[in-house]
């Protein structure tokens, strides 16, 4: 049996080498496996400002970004312009389905949808302000959080969602 030692110094060096490389690694793959962070787009943003601009005039309060409302908002505005259908119950499910999927718990919700090939997030904002119930949900003064979704297909169509709330408990 052939047995050979290793001095401890060697050890050492070895160790300092390759551990923070290690270290590295492990530290990459763990950030790989966390989910990235959903950010709005520019559209998203200017949908956001202009709806809060109309509840100022209301003297109502802005509506607060929430995380779990943009997913939701986001993931309807893909499906539709996925399936080139704009509806408020696809696959079967509805808003409040789409909500309660998703975790969040509310008090009152609603959703507005839009679809078009040529307007701007001020041309859509501005029609939801011209029609009765898309109004109504933009200035329920309950409604304190939105997430919204704005998503172009190839077909060159950008389908709008914005999801209003009032967290349980609030």
């Amino acid at each position: 049996m052939f047995r050979r030692r290793v001095p401890l110094a060697a050890l050492l060096v070895a160790a300092a080498v390759f551990l923070p490389a290690a270290l590295a690694q492990d530290k990459k793959d763990k950030e790989k496996e966390k989910p990235k962070k959903l950010e709005p787009n520019e559209q998203e943003k200017a949908v956001l400002e202009l709806t809060n601009k109309e509840r100022e005039k209301a003297k109502l309060p802005p509506l607060k970004y929430n995380a779990v409302l943009h997913k939701v908002a986001r993931g309807h505005s893909a499906n539709m312009a996925k399936k080139r259908e704009m509806s408020h119950k696809l696959d079967g499910k509805n808003p409040y389905e789409r909500l309660e999927a998703a975790g969040y718990k509310y008090a009152g919700m609603a959703e507005n949808i839009a679809v078009t090939t040529d307007k701007t997030p001020a041309q859509i904002v501005k029609d939801w302000m011209e029609s009765k119930i898309h109004r109504e949900n933009i200035l329920t003064k309950e409604f304190t959080e939105i997430g919204i979704g704005v998503v172009k297909n190839e077909q060159g169509e950008v389908y709008y969602t914005q999801v209003f709330a009032e967290p349980l408990g609030q």
